[in-house]
């Protein structure tokens, strides 16, 4: 018995030892469940199945799965973000049962860059460009490097370097407020911060039409 109970306990410790060694980081790409156990988060990934309605997510997991999620909950406490489009990959917080998402994020439409005026002088835009696999970088700023960002219990995690902390990271842990096609708001403890999605540089101006000249234009 007290073998047993040695080889046990040594088993115990070298899958500590292997948890703990890896440096890989998870990803909002990664398998949800084996996330929700490395991590105790209940987030569930997929993408938007064929027989998604208005008040319910049909969500195939990366697990193979199918969910049929009701939204409505979801929907009445504002905790639904970024829309549904079939095709979409999906980020939820289900109830305990897996019937209901208590909260639902829509990854593809997170993705892209978003951008908001110089908080120091307002001249030209900075921002974050959060791209699959996790990656983030930031945009026409050089105070922060983003790195990696992903969804954890709801919230946008984000990792980052600022220009005077060497280069110890930072995580920071962000309650997304607002998604649309063209807008995001979220918030710490102590900021909230609005972005807007950038447009190509070609768009810009795009709406101003020029008239035509004509032989009056050149009359003294």
């Amino acid at each position: 018995m007290k073998k047993t109970l040695f080889f046990v306990a040594v088993a115990m410790v070298l899958i500590t030892m292997i948890g703990c060694g890896g440096k890989s980081q998870n990803v909002p790409f990664d398998n949800g469940d084996s996330l929700a156990i490395a991590n105790a988060d209940p987030t569930v990934y997929g993408v938007c199945g064929v027989e998604t309605t208005m008040n319910e997510l049909q969500l195939v997991t990366d697990n193979g799965d199918t969910l049929m999620l009701d939204l409505s909950a979801a929907i009445e406490n504002g905790k639904f973000f970024g829309g549904l489009q079939v095709g979409d990959r999906m980020a939820v917080v289900p109830n305990a049962d897996r019937t209901a998402a208590v909260m639902a994020i829509n990854q593809s439409t997170l993705m892209g860059n978003w951008v908001m005026p110089n908080p120091l002088d307002g001249s030209d835009e900075v921002g974050i460009r959060i791209k699959e696999g996790g990656i983030a970088e930031s945009i026409d700023q050089t105070s922060i490097d983003y790195r990696t960002w992903r969804l954890v219990r709801g919230q946008l995690e984000v990792v980052l370097v600022r220009e005077d902390g060497g280069e110890e990271e930072e995580t920071c842990l962000y309650d997304i407020i607002k998604l649309g096609p063209d807008s995001l708001v979220f918030k710490d403890a102590d900021d909230t911060y609005e972005y807007s999605r950038q447009r190509p540089k070609e768009e810009y101006g795009k709406d101003v039409k020029l008239e035509e000249s004509s032989l009056d234009d050149f009359k003294m």
